[in-house]
């Protein structure tokens, strides 16, 4: 599986962006999809998962409220909707898929990673 992550950019406080991640060369229609990031200088962080059916959805603490993740089946495709955006939310985002249904602590493959850069 191919993961294509697409969307970052420079966008300044308080505004949105929406990440997109699309899948390649396989279906992911029976895993969970997950968005990481990573910070300069930090670990990476969990920020959301969806199941395989969009039924359930969670959260990293920081970023409950502000961001929505949601997916395509059809589309093979993953959404990040990021709204209230913060200087903290700077970071790489990474689409992963996990090995199963629900979850995110196994994955199975990850994305390249798209640059969203929060201006204060």
């Amino acid at each position: 599986v191919q993961l294509q992550a697409s969307g970052g950019g420079l966008v300044q406080a308080g505004g949105s962006l929406r990440l997109s991640c699309a899948a390649s060369g396989r279906t992911f229609s029976n895993n969970a999809m997950n968005w990481f990031r990573q910070a300069p200088g930090k670990e990476r962080e969990f920020v959301a998962s969806v199941s395989w059916n969009g039924g359930s959805t969670s959260y990293g603490d920081s970023v409950k409220g502000r961001f929505t993740i949601s997916r395509d089946r059809a589309k093979n495709t993953v959404y990040l909707q990021m709204n209230s955006l913060k200087p903290e939310d700077t970071a790489v985002y990474y689409c992963a898929a996990s090995l199963k249904a629900t979850g995110w602590d196994l994955i199975r493959s990850w994305g390249q990673g798209t640059l969203v850069t929060v201006s204060s």
